[in-house]
C-alpha cells in the first residue's frame, strides 16, 4: 500500500468576521482541519508552516504529529520537504467543515494521476488542495492556494489529463462563506465556540 501523508498549510487569513479578533480565527479554523485530519484512515497527517508560525502549529498539532517549516506557504514547498512518502495532499486551513470525504477523493485519482487538485466550490480563487505522487513533477508550478486554479496546475503538463480536477468545498474568506456554515454539519467545533462567543450565528 501506497504510504501517503495529508498536510495541513497553515498559510495567511485576510479575514475574520466582525468582533472576532483575526489571530483568533486563524488558530480557530486550523485547529478544525488539523482535528479533521485526525479521522481520516489509512494516511499519516502532518503540519506546515513558515517559521515565524511556527509557535501556532505546535499549540494546535495533536502529540507526535510532524510539523514541517517551510520557507514560503505553498503546496510545492511542502512537497519538496517530505521523504518517505509515496503520495502527499496538502490542504488550506480556512476549511473547518471540509467533510473527509472531500480529502478521499483529492487522493483517490493518484493511482493513474501525477496530480490531482480540488477547487474553491463555486468558482472563486484559489484552490482547496492539491495532491501528487512523489517526488512532484518538475513541470507543476508553483502554485499559490489563494490564488491558483486548475488550469494553472495543468500549464505545463505534458497532457491535460494529468492533472486531475476533483470535488471543490467553499473556503471561508468572507461574509457570503460565513453564511454557508451548516449547523447540523458534525465538527468544527472551535470555529463554531468562536463565533457563538463573539454573537455570531453558529
Amino acid at each position: 500500500m501506497a504510504r501517503r501523508v495529508v498536510v495541513a498549510l497553515l498559510g495567511p487569513v485576510h479575514w475574520s468576521p466582525p468582533g472576532v479578533d483575526l489571530a483568533e480565527w486563524r488558530a480557530a479554523l486550523a485547529e478544525d482541519v488539523i482535528d479533521l485530519l485526525a479521522t481520516l484512515n489509512e494516511v499519516e497527517i502532518a503540519v506546515a508552516v513558515t517559521p515565524a508560525d511556527r509557535a501556532l502549529a505546535d499549540a494546535l498539532v495533536w502529540p507526535g504529529t510532524a510539523v514541517y517549516e517551510v520557507a514560503e506557504p505553498t503546496p510545492n514547498a511542502v512537497f519538496a520537504a517530505l521523504e518517505g512518502y509515496d503520495q502527499a495532499a496538502v490542504l488550506v486551513s480556512d476549511v473547518p467543515d471540509l467533510p473527509a470525504l472531500t480529502v478521499g477523493k483529492l487522493l483517490r485519482p493518484l493511482t493513474t494521476r501525477p496530480v490531482a487538485v480540488a477547487p474553491v466550490e463555486g468558482g472563486g480563487p484559489g484552490l482547496l488542495g492539491v495532491a501528487v505522487r512523489l517526488p512532484a513533477p518538475d513541470w507543476l508550478p508553483t502554485l499559490e492556494l489563494d490564488t491558483a486554479t486548475p488550469a494553472e496546475a495543468r500549464a505545463n503538463a505534458p497532457r491535460p489529463g494529468d492533472v486531475a480536477v476533483t470535488a471543490g468545498w467553499r473556503r471561508l474568506r468572507g461574509p457570503a462563506d460565513l453564511a454557508t456554515l451548516d449547523p447540523a454539519f458534525e465538527g468544527w467545533d472551535a470555529t463554531r465556540a468562536l463565533l457563538s462567543g463573539s454573537g455570531h450565528p453558529a
